[in-house]
């Protein structure tokens, strides 16, 4: 798998969380390092391999001027093979019980075995049971010198007032577009694999900003596609609705041709494609042409430099209009699962419109 080949291994590596890569670095070089870490943010977006390169960091004999671990010590190699004592993942998905964290509190009163922190990476921490919780934080309270927590979730909300009171919050952003699309040209370049730039900018949309699900995307189109890879077969390897319906959709909508946007609703029906997937990604793709009518520079940080650009048609566009759209077809999209034809809900937006 490519996201397990190319998994980062030091902050320098890291793709879109500078402002977390930042704060951790200067932990680092003051030795000011916070006893009980939360990563939160969505799925994808580098929470676990941060927390590997961070627990490499700490221990590592030979790490530079900005933190970084050398990769090349023991310690170091270690938590790469996945063989490191002083580095001790713990699934709270499948470790949800108060026993467990009895058992991690025990280890934590036994020294480094080989460096200097012991560090435990409780992933999905939210999964834990409130008397799991409760038995962890007197530990997370009063900390030997020696442990490091790092809890990872994408569900900070689940968490305890009590537990997110005693730890570093960090958040992690989902990232852009651009930015997941310049990380699968650098795999695609080291791979050897011919792709076009539709395809890339075809995976990293629907990876929803979470790069681990675009280098598995890419991997899967790689297996079943031999020779250069064109966007419109990266779109149907994965199920993904073509994006030339989307602006041909909203421009119907606009001038009010019902009949054009009611046979474009029926001929991706019966191309066999998820409804509401469609409407998903048109109520986006509707927002950007929204935000690059109100401030371009809102959408160029969403997408990068020169998205505006693709909404140039829609520069005449009423604002009114295209919120009236983007209200009409976010409650649509609602009803699809529970309506008896699937098509009815958008075709009835779309003579509301």
């Amino acid at each position: 798998m490519l996201y397990r080949k190319y998994r980062p291994q030091t902050f320098a590596q890291l793709v879109g969380q500078e402002h977390v890569v930042k704060t951790l670095q200067g932990s680092l070089i003051t030795g000011r390092i916070g006893h009980a870490l939360l990563f939160t943010g969505p799925r994808g977006t580098g929470k676990t391999t941060m927390a590997r390169i961070f627990a490499k960091a700490l221990n590592c004999d030979k790490r530079d001027k900005n933190g970084d671990p050398d990769n090349t010590c023991p310690g170091c190699l270690a938590v790469n093979n996945g063989t490191s004592l002083d580095l001790i993942e713990i699934d709270a998905a499948s470790q949800t019980g108060v026993d467990n964290i009895r058992e991690l509190t025990d280890s934590a009163t036994v020294a480094a075995a080989g460096g200097k922190y012991k560090v435990f990476l409780i992933d999905e921490v939210h999964m834990l049971s409130k008397s799991a919780f409760n038995a962890l934080l007197k530990t997370l309270e009063e900390p030997p010198g020696h442990v490091v927590f790092i809890l990872a979730t994408t569900e900070p909300h689940k968490i305890l007032p009590t537990v997110l009171s005693r730890v570093q919050r960090f958040d992690f952003k989902r990232l852009s577009t651009a930015e997941i699309v310049r990380k699968l040209k650098e795999i695609a370049r080291s791979e050897k694999i011919s792709i076009e730039d539709d395809a890339l900018n075809a995976i990293a949309v629907s990876s929803d900003g979470a790069l681990r699900d675009a280098e598995v995307a890419l991997t899967k189109i790689r297996a079943m596609i031999p020779g250069t890879i064109s966007g419109d077969q990266a779109i149907k390897v994965l199920g993904l609705i073509p994006y030339t319906y989307h602006p041909r959709f909203l421009q119907y909508l606009l001038v009010g041709d019902k009949a054009g946007a009611v046979a474009t609703v029926h001929a991706i029906y019966d191309a066999g494609l998820d409804l509401e997937h469609f409407a998903k990604e048109f109520l986006e793709y509707a927002r950007k042409a929204l935000l690059a009518r109100i401030n371009p520079a809102t959408l160029a940080a969403i997408d990068g430099e020169g998205a505006e650009k693709q909404f140039a048609q829609f520069s005449l566009a009423d604002n009114q209009k295209l919120i009236k759209i983007i209200g009409v077809f976010t409650g649509a999209r609602s009803q699809i699962k529970s309506s008896p034809i699937p098509q009815l809900p958008l075709e009835l937006a779309i003579l509301e419109i």
